[in-house]
C-alpha cells in the first residue's frame, strides 16, 4: 500500500489521434520540469500517469499549474485483492465523514474477476455493512465519491484537485504577450499559455514619468506567470522619446491611438527578430477610448502577423474574477502608473479613420523612433 498522485490530463489530448504521443510527450516534460529540485519518482499503470513523493504537498502546488492536466487525485495503492480494496474504501469513505456515498468501479483490468458494476455493488456493500446506521447510499448528489480503479494495481481515492487544463506549453507556437502593469493584460497571457502558446512579454517604460517601482510591478507579474509557463523573456522597451514626440507633433485626441500604433508595430519587430509568430493583448471590445471597433482597425493596420485578442468579448468583472484566481490580480492593482495611462487625453478620439491617423502619423519618423527603441531595448529573463 502506498500513497500516489494520480495525474489526468485534459480529455481534448485524447481526441490528437496520431499525434497524442506528441502531446503527452510534451506534457511529461513539462511535469519534470516543474519538479525540479523535488525528488519524484513517476510511475505509469495501463495508460494512468502516476507521481510518487515524499513531499506530495509540494508536488501537487507545482503540478497543478502544468497546462494539459485538468485534475490530480491522491490516490492509494493496493493490490487487486478484493479484501484490501474494501479495507482502503472503508478507510476512505469512514474518514470523509460523509453522510452518503457512491462507489465508481473502473475496471481497466479484464482480468478481475468483478466487473465495474459488481465491484460497485461489492465494495458499496462492505461499506454500507460496517458503517450500518452512519452511512447511505446517494447516486445522485453524494457527499463522498469513492473511486476503485482497478488496473496492474488498484488505485483508491475520494478526493480530487482542480488543475488548470488546456493544452500542454510549448505545443501551439509562440506569440509576444503587450504586458501592461494592469489587470487584463496577465489574464491574456496566461490564456494564451493555457491554449499551449509559448509565452514572451514586452512592456513599454515611459522614465521618468513611470518609475522603477512601475517596473518592477511588470516584472512581478511575468514571474507570476511564470510559475505557470516555466519561463518567460521580458523585452522592456523605452518609450518616453516616441511618446513626446507624438504629444508636440500630433492632435491631442489621437495621442493614444497612434501610441497604440507604435506599440503595436515595435512589438512586431520585436516579435520578427525573435522569431515570434503573433502578437498578444489584453484588449476588450469598447473598455477603453482606443479598444473601439475603430480604433482596433486602426492599430490592426500597424501589425505584420496575427494579433490575438483573447479578452476581447469578456466583461471586466470575469477578467477580475480570473486575475485573482490565478494569482496576478494583487499586483496588478499596485498604484504605479504605466505608460498608457500618464499620457491620456481629455477628449480621445473613440471613432478614428486610418488614412486620417496615418496622415497624421507623417509628421513623425516612425521608422527611427522605432529602431531606437529597439535598439535600448533591455532583455531580462525571467
Amino acid at each position: 500500500m502506498r500513497k500516489l498522485l494520480m495525474v489526468k490530463y485534459a480529455p481534448e489530448i485524447f481526441l490528437k489521434g496520431l499525434n497524442k504521443n506528441k502531446f503527452e510527450k510534451k506534457l511529461r516534460d513539462n511535469i519534470k520540469s516543474v519538479l525540479n529540485g523535488v525528488q519524484y519518482k513517476f510511475v505509469t499503470d495501463q495508460g494512468r500517469w502516476f507521481i510518487e513523493s515524499p513531499d506530495l504537498d509540494e508536488t501537487i502546488e507545482r503540478v497543478r499549474k502544468v497546462f494539459g492536466i485538468s485534475e490530480l487525485c491522491v490516490v492509494t495503492q493496493v493490490e487487486n485483492d478484493l479484501d484490501k480494496i474494501n479495507e482502503e474504501a472503508l478507510r476512505q469513505v469512514e474518514e470523509s465523514g460523509a453522510a452518503t456515498f457512491k462507489v465508481f468501479g473502473n475496471r481497466a483490468n479484464k482480468s478481475f474477476y468483478l466487473n465495474s458494476m459488481e465491484v460497485n455493488r461489492t465494495v458499496g456493500g462492505y461499506v454500507l455493512k460496517n458503517l450500518e446506521g452512519k452511512i447511505s447510499v446517494d447516486i445522485h448528489k453524494p457527499e463522498c465519491k469513492l473511486h476503485i480503479d482497478i488496473r496492474d494495481y488498484t488505485y483508491v481515492y475520494s478526493k480530487t484537485i482542480k488543475a488548470v487544463a488546456g493544452m500542454p506549453y510549448g505545443t501551439n507556437g509562440k506569440t509576444l504577450l503587450m504586458l501592461s502593469g494592469g489587470i487584463d493584460s496577465p489574464v491574456a497571457g496566461y490564456m494564451m499559455a493555457r491554449r499551449g502558446v509559448e509565452l514572451s512579454c514586452v512592456y513599454y517604460h515611459s522614465h521618468p514619468y513611470t518609475s522603477e517601482r512601475a517596473k518592477d510591478k511588470v516584472k512581478e507579474l511575468a514571474r507570476i506567470l511564470k510559475g505557470y509557463t516555466g519561463k518567460i523573456t521580458l523585452y522592456i522597451v523605452p518609450f518616453t522619446d516616441i511618446q513626446m514626440d507624438i504629444m508636440s507633433k500630433c492632435r491631442e485626441d489621437e495621442l493614444t491611438i497612434i501610441m497604440r500604433r507604435f506599440m503595436m508595430s515595435i512589438a512586431c519587430k520585436v516579435a520578427k527578430k525573435y522569431d515570434i509568430h503573433s502578437v498578444a493583448t489584453g484588449e476588450s471590445i469598447g473598455q477603453v477610448a482606443s479598444q473601439t471597433m475603430e480604433g482596433l482597425v486602426v492599430s490592426n493596420d500597424a501589425s505584420d502577423r496575427p494579433v490575438f485578442r483573447p479578452l476581447i468579448s469578456m466583461d471586466k468583472g470575469d477578467i477580475m474574477d480570473i486575475a485573482r484566481s490565478i494569482g496576478t490580480y494583487d499586483t496588478s492593482i499596485l498604484p504605479y502608473e504605466d505608460c498608457c495611462t500618464i499620457f491620456v487625453p481629455k477628449h480621445p478620439k473613440t471613432k478614428p479613420v486610418l488614412e486620417q491617423i496615418k496622415k497624421s502619423q507623417e509628421l513623425l519618423d516612425t521608422e527611427r523612433l522605432e529602431d531606437e527603441a529597439i535598439d535600448a531595448m533591455e532583455i531580462v529573463e525571467i
